[in-house]
């Protein structure tokens, strides 16, 4: 049995992965307090933090996709969702640092490898540059204990992105609101990609970023709603209220999204 507990492993680059358990829930940090991934005992495969439900709000837009590529494992949690919840899709997660994978497998039921699901060790976006038209969606979680890492949020790693993406296909990507540069993040997206909205996850701060390949056109709220009371009832993520949240933060016009 686990209580409350800490165990720290040290990689090549000298990042602490420290994993933390209160209350049922088991949380991966970083280097710092900040919480990068949460697992409920009870259910290794339930999306506990509210960014990464948000991320999943994709499929409003790409509902069948068959090839993930995630960039930064953490704790695995959207890895463990997609793997448990969406059997047809392959996944690819890409991880930079050693200890994260081992303490993903280790303390958060991250699968092995198989022919579904493969965890890579590599620099993320050295592996988007060497693999165009790899992925229907890509999922960028890439944080250090302070900040998301430099290199995934250039102009050349989104136009990377965009060729590691098929003619349908959309960047996910988690930012800050916080961050004093989070519109320069926004307008790199939107120089590079047809089209880029934002929802806001329900804790405070985190915003996620879809950037299509190809715009989405101009979808009615009506048929988003519809589609959104379909996927909560097959995922149990809050799907309407995404649909809600992007009538709030995007520009929309004669009950359209404007994309």
């Amino acid at each position: 049995m686990f209580g409350n507990w800490k165990k720290q492993h040290k990689a090549k680059q000298e990042v602490s992965v420290e994993v933390s358990e209160k209350d049922g829930i088991r949380s991966l940090h970083l280097g710092s307090g900040t919480v990068q991934s949460s697992m409920k005992l009870a259910d290794p495969a339930e999306l506990v933090l509210s960014y990464t439900r948000a991320m999943m709000a994709f499929l409003l837009f790409e509902p069948e996709p068959r090839r993930i590529l995630m960039i930064g494992l953490g704790g695995g949690s959207l890895a463990k969702f997609v793997y448990h919840r969406m059997p047809a899709v392959e996944l690819v997660a890409v991880e930079c640092e050693p200890a994260v994978i081992f303490a993903a497998r280790q303390y958060f039921h991250v699968p092995e490898n198989d022919e579904r699901f493969r965890a890579e060790l590599g620099e993320g976006s050295a592996w988007v540059a060497e693999n165009p038209r790899s992925c229907d969606v890509m999922l960028v979680d890439g944080y250090d204990g302070h900040e998301q890492v430099p290199e995934l949020t250039t102009e050349s790693f989104y136009a990377d992105a965009r060729k590691a993406l098929t003619d349908e296909g959309v960047l996910v990507t988690n930012l800050w609101s916080s961050d004093n540069r989070f519109d320069t993040y926004l307008q790199r997206m939107e120089r590079v990609f047809s089209a880029v909205v934002c929802v806001p996850a329900e804790r405070r701060g985190n915003v996620i970023v879809l950037a299509f390949a190809r715009s989405p056109g101009r979808p009615r709220w009506d048929d988003l709603r519809d589609h959104a009371r379909r996927l909560q009832s097959l995922y149990g993520i809050e799907f309407i209220k995404f649909v809600e949240d992007l009538r709030e933060l995007n520009p929309h016009s004669g009950g359209r999204l404007q994309v």
